[in-house]
């Protein structure tokens, strides 16, 4: 196959069929080393005309407390307060520098996405 810049959404689609067929290819083949420069130029495109914005920073903690099994008083822990989680969750409040450096060591959740404005 000869490999080109993907430039619109039919040649998208032509590529993508193409990786179904060589998706399997062993490291090191002539496949594999198409599948490897396919999947870059996909995930190029993909960048380009489907870019995915960054979470809702509140809803970001939400579902950081439920994979991490923590409750409201969890949080207080980092808040300070009860009445503050609250606030916060409901976006009543607005997380401070300190919150958001806090839930960044603690959440690993990145600072760009708990300094969205909400």
């Amino acid at each position: 196959m000869k490999i080109t810049p993907i430039r619109n959404e039919k040649e998208y689609q032509n590529v993508l069929k193409r990786l179904e067929v060589i998706f399997d290819a062993k490291k090191r083949t002539e496949q594999g080393d198409e599948l490897e420069i396919v999947s870059i130029l996909i995930d190029n495109y993909e960048n380009l005309n489907f870019p995915i914005g960054m979470p809702d920073s509140i809803e970001a903690i939400k579902f950081r407390m439920d994979q991490m099994g923590m409750k409201l008083k969890d949080l207080a822990k980092i808040f300070g307060f009860k009445s503050r989680v609250s606030e916060i969750l409901n976006k009543k409040r607005k997380l401070t520098l300190e919150m958001v450096r806090k839930l960044n060591t603690t959440f690993r959740i990145p600072t760009e996405v708990l300094i969205q404005d909400y």
